[in-house]
């Protein structure tokens, strides 16, 4: 693995589709560098601080939301002299967002009053009334013609199905939710998946036409589901819950065909290879070394308490069963809790899938879906801030705020520290092809190039 160089960075940072480029806001400047060399490509000056970046599909055109002024600006990377402005006035801007034909810029107003489509094309609008939210609530389909976004009116929750080539309202159905959280369209893009986090049933499977599929129930009382996510395969449902489960659906029946817990203690039978964050002290000969008594003295009393803290590294220490997990009691009289699998997401092969439950922020849990089991658990000294999959293999990099980065594969899990003074990791992403990752501090960044899968499984498998 080799680290760049520390840049500076303000904001949102984000790859191209394609994988050449690197957008990065550093206060109202928009640069774009290469992904290879991190020269600076183009420049280009906002009208004031850029808030949110994101690419469109075909990477030639990425949108800077200024969501303070409020404005957007999109850009062209390759005719930098076509500038676009979108500005909403008094409504304000809580969210853009491409459409797949990067043609088109979705803005929701603040406080959901209404989600706007511009085109860029001929500068016309079209409005939806009452989305249910800013940045969720809208999925499209796969061939990208059909957009069903979330709206919610008379104290009822709505299912809009729009044409992205006319952007016409194709139909309206009302859904048997109480607070809807989310919709994804199947992978087939021959249904509609909805969760709620208060209804009786959890999960419900609507037909384009507005006619329910099916409905799924994991238990009957508290808190839904809290995260949903489809493998890449589109074969399995992934649904995360309040309950601290972890469920797996199919898409043929949409019944559920495995359920995990996430236990506070693991005890035997037990497969799962469990790595533990410990502190290793590195060792000094210091045999060698004379010192007379003056400077001795000089060293004791000048050398700070943390000092050591530089002579030091972080290793994966493997454990034995059985061994208990930090976790936390969360606070039941406010909202949102701290509790449930609020991070999920699924491997490139859809054979591994990582879930953070939220009442035990140190820990996260990789599942093997082929063999319906606990792969590993990664116990980290400080809560998880982001964990990401390799887009081309099973791996999954994590960080937690901390100078290091950490690792696993089938192969094992290591820690790697970041050769960057007082660089601490705070968000991570990956490339579409997996050759470079993105490493966030809270004012700069830096880029890792990765390694191959056969490179990781001839390293050691505990640290690093």
């Amino acid at each position: 693995m080799e680290f760049t160089d520390a840049y500076k960075q303000t904001g949102s940072c984000c790859f191209s589709p394609d994988s050449r480029f690197l957008a990065i806001a550093v206060d109202y400047r928009l640069v774009i560098r290469d992904v290879v060399s991190l020269k600076v490509v183009q420049l280009y000056t906002c009208v004031d601080k850029i808030s949110y970046l994101e690419w469109a599909l075909d990477s030639e055109y990425i949108l800077c939301g200024l969501y303070k002024r409020p404005m957007v600006q999109a850009w062209s990377l390759n005719q930098p002299e076509w500038t676009c402005k979108i500005d909403v006035g008094p409504a304000g801007i809580a969210y853009a967002r491409w459409s797949p034909d990067s043609r088109h810029i979705l803005t929701t107003s603040e406080f959901q009053l209404r989600l706007t489509v511009w085109s860029l094309v001929n500068t016309a609008c079209v409005h939806v009334q009452w989305p249910k939210h800013t940045s969720k609530g809208v999925s499209f389909t796969q061939d990208g013609k059909f957009a069903a976004v979330c709206t919610r009116r008379d104290c009822r929750d709505y299912i809009n199905l729009l044409s992205c080539h006319s952007w016409e309202i194709m139909g309206t159905f009302a859904v048997d939710t109480v607070d809807l959280v989310g919709v994804e369209w199947s992978p087939d893009d021959s249904a509609l998946v909805i969760w709620d986090s208060l209804l009786e049933y959890k999960v419900l499977i609507y037909s384009p036409d507005g006619r329910c599929l099916h409905k799924y129930q994991a238990y009957e009382s508290g808190l839904g589901v809290k995260t949903v996510a489809w493998s890449p395969c589109g074969q399995f449902l992934a649904v995360g819950s309040y309950d601290q489960m972890l469920r797996a659906l199919n898409h043929l029946t949409w019944k559920m065909f495995a359920e995990f817990m996430h236990m506070p203690t693991l005890r035997n039978p037990c497969n799962a290879a469990i790595f533990k964050e410990v502190d290793e002290p590195l060792q000094i000969d210091m045999s060698e070394l004379c010192l007379n008594d003056d400077f001795s003295h000089y060293i004791q009393g000048n050398c700070p308490e943390n000092a050591t803290d530089g002579n030091s590294r972080v290793k994966y220490k493997v454990m034995d069963v059985p061994i208990s997990l930090p976790s936390q009691k969360p606070t039941i009289d406010k909202p949102n809790p701290k509790q449930g699998v609020g991070l999920l997401s699924w491997s490139s092969d859809s054979q591994y899938l990582f879930t953070r439950n939220d009442n035990m922020p140190t820990v996260l849990w990789i599942w093997d879906i082929r063999r319906l089991e606990l792969a590993a658990v990664l116990v980290q000294k400080e809560p998880i801030r982001a964990a990401a999959w390799d887009p081309t293999c099973p791996r999954v990099v994590l960080c937690t705020g901390s100078p290091n980065l950490y690792t696993w594969s089938p192969s094992g899990a290591c820690c790697v520290n970041i050769p960057l003074p007082k660089f601490f990791i705070c968000d991570l992403k990956w490339n579409s092809d997996g050759s470079c990752l993105l490493l966030k501090d809270k004012e700069s960044f830096c880029c890792a190039a990765m390694v191959s899968m056969l490179a990781d499984s001839t390293e050691d498998s505990s640290d690093g």
